[in-house]
């Protein structure tokens, strides 16, 4: 990590000796709410996908286990990353760096919260899915955040497995395993992560430098980041293929992806020949979007149509 100056120094030791006066807004701040939103979605995708019953209230525990593990990945994550975010523009009002919150505070809230999320998933919902959340949550804490991130510019493509869990999970508290199908919907998360967050690396990557995080922009450069974001975009096609060829969904999922997909794929083509960062902007923007209604979409098909092959 490269040398912050002197005032971002002091800026983060000022945090790490803050007293701490937040409010339950700057504590739900911690979690990470936007984030939240999408995980829970594509975990309650996961679980309504899954063979089997499942009594509502034990699904609503999983999906509300679900949430406050991430939200308390995010906390951590927020505690360790503490001093890079005091220096960052786009995170120098989150409540550590901004004073509202003592770092002992956002831990102790983090890892109560991680605890409490794998115990009640496993005593209420079953031991697989608990064991999966755990992995997850582990997975974001020690090997993206503590290890990757300030390490490599792989960091988001290895680390990206973290929020790919969420619909295994969200599978596994029905059928209590893990199935091809549950692992096609990692997968598709997996392959949609890199360019998702090199959209925002590229317009972002002066924070990213200052705070010297190895993000792709800054250590590979903007020409060789556009190049494999459109190279990912282009692999998640197939992957998100997968769930039609294993006949698991049908039509209505199989023509959305495939629009999508190509959707992101002229997004990743306006970004390689742009000079700017007009359309990095928009294509992090559409990346949600995409994953959004992707997820949505195989709900929709699973309620109105039939396999592929007996559509036609």
């Amino acid at each position: 990590m490269s040398d912050v100056s002197v005032q971002d120094q002091r800026m983060a030791t000022e945090t790490d000796a803050a007293v701490g006066t937040g409010s339950a807004r700057d504590f739900i701040a911690l979690l990470k709410p936007r984030v939240m939103s999408l995980v829970v979605f594509t975990g309650m995708v996961g679980l309504y996908l899954a063979p089997g019953n499942i009594h509502p209230v034990l699904a609503f525990t999983a999906i509300l286990c679900i949430a406050v593990g991430a939200g308390a990945s995010g906390a951590i994550n927020m505690w360790y990353d503490r001093d890079i975010d005091a220096v960052m523009n786009r995170t120098q009002g989150r409540p550590i760096p901004a004073g509202k919150i003592a770092p002992g505070e956002a831990l102790g809230f983090g890892v109560v919260l991680a605890v409490a999320s794998v115990i009640v998933m496993a005593l209420g919902v079953n031991v697989a899915a608990a064991s999966m959340l755990a992995l997850s949550i582990a997975f974001y804490v020690f090997v993206y955040t503590m290890w990757l991130k300030r390490r490599t510019p792989q960091n988001i493509v290895i680390g990206g497995a973290a929020g790919a869990f969420p619909p295994v999970i969200g599978w596994a508290a029905v059928t209590g395993d893990i199935s091809l199908t549950s692992l096609a919907l990692f997968a598709i998360i997996f392959m949609w992560t890199p360019p998702h967050f090199w959209a925002l690396g590229l317009y972002r990557s002066d924070d990213y430098a200052r705070a010297g995080v190895p993000m792709m922009p800054v250590v590979a450069g903007a020409r060789e980041t556009k190049r494999q974001m459109l190279l990912y975009t282009l692999l998640l096609l197939p992957v998100s293929a997968v769930p039609v060829l294993m006949g698991d969904l049908g039509a209505v999922y199989g023509a959305t992806a495939v629009a999508l997909g190509l959707g992101f794929v002229v997004h990743a083509i306006a970004v390689l020949r742009e000079e700017g960062t007009k359309w990095a902007r928009k294509m992090f923007g559409f990346s949600l979007l995409h994953l959004a209604l992707l997820f949505l979409s195989m709900v929709v098909d699973r309620l109105v149509s039939a396999p592929v092959w007996k559509v036609f």
